[in-house]
């Protein structure tokens, strides 16, 4: 990764500043359910009551490369708005230069999630930020925590939320409370699932019809959340030299039938996440929805609810015209960083 100009992470700052059809305004809205996902509790902390205070503090710290080791990586270089909070890459880059073994997932609705991460390892919200903050952008809390405490609109900030100022506890409650703010809702299919008929097409309908039905995608994509929240092997990385053992691993689940099983993602807005899978290993959605409907990739420790649909070409591009109606219509305006 270039470390050398801190104008990247203005840019960055700069083109994240628009309107996308994702994530919050901030403001009276952050916390705002959409429509589609009224009914969805999300994870509760008893040690970490969520308040828009604390979301609007990390909404700012999420877009703040001073939490980074370097000083020139933010969350967000990783998780971009326009993209449902991805970065469009396979693996991405860390703040050291080195690269993940992993694809970075959507932050859209990790608020509604017990176990992080694809395989798992993190239990709760908290978990999730405070190892993502030291491993992916080499954060280093107590001295990320002086120089917020230097910059009097964090001062202000950090005593309104939490009456007391910045330090690792309080800056991963902000961040997760962010995050538990970051729901994806009210698409075409949700304003159709509420009576508006004409809100998707007549092959979106006939692909949802598939994905409820002959598909069999509802099994493990369950509707609102579109995910079961558990893991599953569908062979993914399974033919690499040294295959990744996902969920199985000791300080995951440590439960080896679930060799090669990763969390199920959400396919909300997954038209705007590619590529595809644990690895992104798969470049297109129709390839990633085709590999699928035919049941993965033969593996000893396959999961046995992935068969091998039969669909039609035809019925590949319906299923594919019904998730793009599952991309959220939520703006999101990235927050000015405090100087």
């Amino acid at each position: 990764m270039n470390r050398t100009l801190p104008w990247i992470a203005l840019s960055l700052l700069a083109a994240c500043s628009q309107d996308s059809a994702a994530g919050t305004t901030g403001g009276a809205d952050i916390l705002k359910r959409p429509l589609g996902l009224e009914g969805v509790e999300l994870t509760n902390n008893p040690d970490n009551p969520l308040s828009a205070a604390k979301a609007e503090l990390g909404r700012q710290l999420f877009f703040d490369p001073r939490l980074s080791g370097s000083g020139t990586m933010a969350c967000a270089a990783c998780h971009l708005p326009e993209q449902a909070f991805t970065d469009g890459k396979a693996l991405s880059v860390k703040d050291d230069g080195k690269t993940n073994t992993r694809n970075a997932p959507t932050m859209h609705n990790v608020g509604y999630y017990e176990r992080l991460y694809w395989d798992g390892r993190a239990k709760g919200l908290e978990a999730n930020v405070l190892a993502a903050w030291k491993a992916q952008i080499a954060g280093k809390p107590d001295e990320a925590a002086a120089r917020l405490s230097k910059v009097e609109a964090y001062k202000t900030a950090f005593q309104q939320a939490f009456g007391e100022g910045p330090s690792e506890k309080t800056v991963v409650h902000a961040l997760a409370s962010f995050l538990r703010s970051l729901r994806s809702g009210d698409s075409a299919y949700d304003r159709w699932k509420a009576g508006q008929k004409d809100a998707i097409a007549e092959a979106a309908q006939k692909g949802h019809d598939l994905f409820m039905g002959k598909a069999g995608c509802i099994v493990c994509h369950t509707p609102p959340l579109f995910t079961d929240r558990i893991f599953h092997n569908v062979g993914i990385g399974s033919t690499a030299e040294k295959p990744d053992i996902g969920a199985a691993a000791e300080n995951a689940l440590n439960d080896a039938s679930r060799t090669g099983a990763f969390k199920t993602p959400t396919l909300r807005d997954i038209a705007k996440t590619a590529p595809y899978f644990h690895d992104g290993s798969v470049a297109s959605l129709r390839d990633a929805v085709k590999l699928m409907a035919s049941g993965g990739i033969a593996n000893p420790h396959k999961d046995p609810l992935l068969l091998d649909r039969g669909l039609t070409d035809a019925e590949i591009d319906q299923l594919v015209a019904f998730l793009e109606t599952l991309s959220g219509n939520v703006p999101f305006t990235a927050p000015a960083v405090p100087k």
